[in-house]
């Protein structure tokens, strides 16, 4: 099907990189228009969504949501490479798995991600303003002080909570590292699914992983303290679970 929707995104948003991947992953043709945090309430709204990236704009509707965007992407455009197995214990087992990763793993990832990143003006510009309007890029730059503190106290992102982040997503990693110990190849069944997308998706803040749908900072510019985050988590089994979904998937 020829096919082009509309994606509203936050460039380095690993909740963007969810749909995005999703959209690729069914040959989907689509444009991305990227804004920067804080500046994208606007266009979010414009598109027919809410406060939050992504927004997927079609012919069929809006999805202000990356869960939605999948389900409406394997409802309309599935094919032999479904994301969500017909069998209902399949789809409950996805479905638990995406929930546990949305709700649980995602909000830590990215704590600790720009709690590290905030710190380094060039390194989180260099993230956010990837494909922004020469206008939104001259806002955003005026205005980032005032952004910086917005998203700090938006996030609650200081360095206790990013320490209690981190042991989050090691908690979380420890759940997925219980499900491959069985040497499986995927979290569900025998064929990559939304649980697999999902994780791999989240974890990516601290996976840094290549393949990404939008620039993120290369190993050797990180600071030494975020840099012994990603060491630690690329170094776990679901780090390297996920940086083969990377390979493999992406």
């Amino acid at each position: 099907m020829d096919t082009a929707y509309r994606l509203v995104t936050i460039p380095p948003s690993h909740y963007c990189e969810k749909a995005r991947w999703g959209l690729e992953h069914f040959g989907v043709g689509y444009t991305e228009e990227r804004h920067p945090p804080m500046l994208h309430y606007a266009a979010c709204r414009r598109a027919g969504g809410g406060r939050t990236a992504p927004v997927l704009v079609t012919d069929a509707g809006v999805y202000p949501d990356s869960t939605e965007i999948l389900h409406f992407l394997d409802r309309r455009h599935a094919n032999h490479a479904r994301l969500y197995p017909d069998h209902p214990d399949g789809r409950a087992a996805v479905d638990d798995l995406e929930d546990l990763f949305d709700l649980k793993l995602g909000p830590h990832t990215r704590r600790v991600a720009y709690f590290h990143l905030l710190k380094h003006r060039d390194l989180f510009l260099g993230s956010v303003l990837i494909g922004a309007s020469g206008g939104e890029r001259f806002v955003f730059r005026a205005s980032l002080p005032v952004i910086r503190g917005l998203m700090r106290r938006g996030m609650r992102i200081n360095a206790e909570s990013a320490d209690r982040s981190l042991q989050r997503i090691r908690e979380i990693f420890t759940t997925v590292d219980g499900i491959l110990t069985d040497g499986r190849s995927y979290l569900v069944g025998g064929s990559f699914t939304a649980a697999d997308l999902t994780f791999s998706a989240l974890a990516a803040p601290v996976l840094l992983p290549r393949g990404y749908g939008a620039p993120l900072p290369s190993l050797v510019d990180l600071p030494d303290d975020m840099l012994k985050v990603v060491e630690e988590m690329r170094s776990s089994a679901p780090g390297q679970f996920a940086m083969r979904m990377y390979r493999d998937h992406r």
